[in-house]
């Protein structure tokens, strides 16, 4: 089993959600279809819950974000809500390679998200 927590400040990250070219560096494609739908006051607190998840992807493969791209990493929601990951490109590669499947979890309160991924065979 391997584990990665993330936490970051909703405000940290604010301005940049703001920026077409940061949202599409950093989200994925269903991400950003998602995003569409959620109202701008809830939009950096909602970014800022799915750039944890990612971190915290990062942080259980042990690696951090090297050879692949954050926007491979997608954490999308099942219709009860709970989220899961979908991984592309070379994400999805090198989870594969692991062998292990990958669980994630997400709070935030007003002011922080965390998240936190667990890895498992």
């Amino acid at each position: 089993m391997v584990v990665g927590i993330d936490s970051i400040e909703i405000d940290s990250i604010e301005k940049s959600v703001k920026s077409k070219r940061f949202v599409e560096r950093v989200y994925g494609p269903n991400e950003q279809a998602e995003l569409q739908g959620v109202p701008d006051s809830a939009r950096a607190q909602r970014c800022a819950a799915l750039f944890a998840a990612k971190e915290a992807f990062s942080k259980a493969l042990g690696t951090g974000v090297r050879g692949f791209s954050l926007s491979q990493v997608e954490v999308l929601h099942e219709n009860s809500g709970k989220p899961y990951l979908f991984l592309s490109g070379n994400a999805k590669e090198i989870a594969e390679e692991t062998g292990y499947s990958f669980s994630v979890s997400i709070t935030h309160t007003k002011s922080v998200a965390t998240a936190i991924v667990i890895g498992y065979k």
